[in-house]
């Protein structure tokens, strides 16, 4: 029998990046892209090279932009880290695993390097297929930290729990990281708010690698550690729009919750530095008369349109600095 999992894309409609400083998110699904795992009992243990890992390339130059946009490892290294991190909970919790072995395979369509959560979507994805495998239950409000802690342990990855929450809750989520609350259960406070009461959403994201792949460096968290007090009240800030984007949300104010998705980018825009490139994004959708703030970490941009010559521009504005436009499907 042939197990299958998804996770999706997703994007931070609000509060990012405060999801990494104890703060306050907004998130919503975005199933127009996800990445699927397929698992299935074997002799032996076997994880499956996409036609991308395969170490075979037509020439010099296609070998340079897999690397570019795979890395050097893929998503061979999230599975096996996923794999390890499953297995030591088990271990930690007396849950004795079935002896039997799998392949494990996996295949995503979430565009790379742009800020759209797929490393976390694989891991999610691998989480979920090896639970249904072995017919083990993880709470769903847990699930999210032990995924956290296959990128940090495992991959020394600098993450929040904010991506995870969303690929194992899905839909709308408001998220509130309270510090204390965290270290008490080791996970967030986590609320499902109705897609449905949702507005027009877009989701805009850079086509081509070259243009998003120059990371700017911030120094946000050195001066956050430091105590900074600008950097701490910017964050602060930014976690309010989340609380109050789900009063508006809640309360149908759709002007509100435009305005608050701008203010939260340029309250962004204080404390970090952003590229030519993905302030290019931001300033072309917001001629077009629509709201825009990052997805996530940059390369993306998600906002509010009021209507459909509004989306019309964004689509023929954004094409023109290699930009794709969609609408996201959330439910």
């Amino acid at each position: 029998m042939i197990i299958e999992s998804r996770a999706f894309a997703r994007a931070g409609l609000l509060g990012n990046p405060s999801d990494g400083y104890f703060g306050k998110t907004i998130s919503i699904i975005i199933k127009n892209f996800g990445a699927t795992v397929k698992i299935y009992e074997t002799p032996e243990l076997h994880i499956k090279e996409t036609d991308e890992e395969k170490n075979v390339f037509r020439n010099i130059h296609h070998l340079s932009e897999t690397v570019k946009l795979t890395g050097y490892y893929g998503g061979i290294r999230l599975i096996k880290a996923a794999i390890k991190k499953f297995s030591e909970y088990c271990t930690s919790q007396n849950i004795k695993l079935d002896n039997k072995n799998f392949t494990i395979e996996y295949s995503t369509t979430i565009p790379r390097q742009v800020g759209l959560a797929g490393s976390s979507a694989i891991i999610t994805a691998t989480m979920k297929a090896l639970m249904k495998f072995y017919g083990i239950e993880i709470s769903e409000e847990y699930l999210p930290t032990l995924i956290l802690t296959v990128e940090q342990d495992e991959l020394g990855i600098n993450a929040g729990l904010q991506d995870r929450v969303i690929q194992v809750f899905e839909g709308c989520v408001f998220m509130d990281f309270d510090k204390s609350f965290i270290e008490t259960h080791e996970y967030g406070k986590y609320e499902r708010l109705d897609s449905t009461k949702l507005p027009k959403l877009y989701l805009a994201y850079k086509t081509e690698l070259s243009k998003v792949s120059g990371t700017v460096l911030n120094n946000i968290k050195e001066r956050y550690d430091k105590g900074e007090a600008f950097v701490f009240d910017t964050l602060h800030e930014i976690a309010e729009c989340a609380e109050k984007g789900k009063t508006a949300i809640l309360n149908h104010d759709f002007n509100e919750l435009n305005r608050l998705i701008d203010l939260n980018f340029d309250l962004r825009c204080k404390i970090m530095n952003i590229s030519e490139s993905n302030m290019e994004l931001v300033n072309t959708a917001r001629a077009c008369g629509a709201s825009a703030k990052f997805s996530g970490s940059g390369g993306a941009i998600i906002g509010m349109y009021q209507n459909d010559e509004t989306l019309r521009k964004l689509i023929v504005n954004l094409k023109r600095i290699n930009a794709r436009v969609i609408k996201p499907y959330i439910l």
